[in-house]
């Protein structure tokens, strides 16, 4: 009996192997099939559970509400689901599920997943930025919607044409999502010193809240200098990112 379930973890694991090489290559679903081998001849195989979710996930086309693409995501967040059962605090599952769950567009649960990782990593840069990211696409679409509704096409500069109603919508709507993008942005910035994504973001969000400032033309005026001051930083933030890269590729074959 022992040498019968030494030999199916043998195989368990060979089966593993095959499908990472899949994996690697980009071929997801047979991939797939390796996994799924994999756990049916060894069930309580955690890796395995892991890369069959990470593969189901990798084939999620981002913002496509298709049912199969939907039918793919929900295999990918049905894996990583069973491995955060047995360890509610992995955060490589975690992450994962934030993920998808952005990428089928379930933004109150991927920012719920995001605040978790939050909770289990306080220095977690990309969490931050992604609750940002989302609540500031929530509040564009918001002002898009209600500016179009009135004949306006949004032009990043606090819209000064739009009515006072207009701007009351605009403010009831947008300004808890502008004000928490502001704190998770900053956070993630603070965390992150050179992180030029979340910069470039803190600049756009700063032009929604422009849209903010009912009648406080130098309040909206304010709120693009702060724009324009985080293009400066994001620039600069990228050209020494890209610089240190560089530095990195260029030093050599390491004889350690």
């Amino acid at each position: 009996m022992a040498s019968t379930v030494g030999c199916a973890k043998l195989r368990a694991r060979d089966q593993l192997v095959k499908g990472v090489q899949e994996f690697k290559a980009g071929h997801y679903e047979q991939a797939v099939n390796h996994f799924q081998e994999s756990i049916k001849l060894d069930p309580n195989y955690p890796t395995a559970r892991l890369d069959l979710a990470a593969a189901y996930s990798y084939q999620v086309v981002p913002n496509l509400d298709t049912p199969d693409n939907l039918k793919i995501a929900q295999k990918a967040l049905d894996g990583f689901n069973s491995v955060l059962k047995e360890d509610p605090n992995d955060l490589i599952a975690l992450r994962q599920v934030a993920s998808i769950h952005r990428n089928i567009k379930q933004y109150d649960a991927a920012k719920a997943d995001e605040l978790k990782i939050i909770s289990l990593d306080g220095k977690d840069a990309e969490a931050n930025y992604t609750i940002g990211v989302i609540d500031w696409t929530q509040a564009y679409k918001n002002a898009t919607t209600i500016l179009g509704a009135a004949g306006i096409t949004d032009d990043g500069l606090g819209n000064v044409k739009k009515s006072k109603d207009v701007c009351a919508k605009l403010a009831e709507v947008n300004t808890p999502l502008v004000t928490e993008a502001q704190t998770y942005l900053q956070k993630a910035v603070d965390i992150n010193p050179n992180y030029d994504d979340a910069m470039q973001y803190l600049n756009l969000n700063y032009r929604r809240k422009a849209d903010l400032e009912c009648g406080n033309d130098d309040a909206r005026k304010a709120d693009l200098a702060q724009a324009d001051a985080w293009v400066v930083k994001a620039t600069g933030a990228r050209k020494a990112n890209e610089a240190a890269k560089e530095k990195a590729h260029s030093g050599g074959v390491s004889m350690n």
